[in-house]
């Protein structure tokens, strides 16, 4: 029999999420399980390391969608989320009834994406429901149920459907009497690996 000290680490791909770090006699073992980790962010996690030098780990499985070659490049989410801030800003700023949809496809993994426009914009996301979010309170100050927000990332089982009535999936398609144009944001990974390099 074999003692193995088994250690959690944070995998950043949404809340709670982590990667399993085995030691043993025999060696040690990474898991990473779906992982997204910015650069640096590794050097950083103490418990990787040994004193002053990173542990030895003898195998790492790797469990990732984005290790093909066809994932060519992929920007980094400072990048990514520059591109949506200075996108969302132009267009929110043209009139109060200018409206951005971020069509995000799970329920969680976004926080670090509305926290970020919610500071820089001054305006918070609107979501279904708050209590998904409950154990996260960083994030309770910048969503909101109020639908007369300009950010949204309300769900609903049809979404494209609709998107393409020109209406949000909470139902908005005016305020105040004057209709709301929108437009729609999906922030997905998946989009850089259906490029051409």
């Amino acid at each position: 029999k074999e003692d193995i000290e088994v250690t959690l680490l944070p995998a950043g791909h949404c809340p709670g999420s982590v990667m399993f770090l085995f030691e043993g006699e025999n060696g040690t073992v990474l898991y990473t399980g779906d992982f997204r980790l910015a650069k640096g962010e590794a050097a950083r996690m103490e418990l990787l390391h040994s004193g002053t030098r990173v542990k030895d780990i003898q195998s790492v499985y790797l469990d990732t969608t984005f290790c093909d070659p066809k994932f060519y490049h992929i920007p980094s989410r400072e990048e990514c989320l520059k591109g949506i801030l200075e996108l969302v800003r132009s267009w929110t700023s043209l009139t109060r009834y200018h409206v951005v949809w971020l069509n995000c496809k799970a329920a969680y993994g976004y926080e670090y994406l509305f926290i970020n426009l919610s500071e820089e914009l001054g305006i918070k996301v609107h979501v279904n429901k708050l209590d998904m979010f409950r154990n996260m309170p960083e994030i309770l100050y910048h969503v909101t149920t109020d639908r007369r927000t300009q950010i949204h990332a309300c769900r609903h089982p049809r979404d494209e459907d609709c998107f393409r009535g020109n209406r949000l999936p909470c139902g908005m398609t005016c305020q105040n009497g004057t209709p709301l144009h929108i437009i729609s944001i999906k922030p997905s990974t998946m989009w850089f690996g259906e490029r051409i390099k």
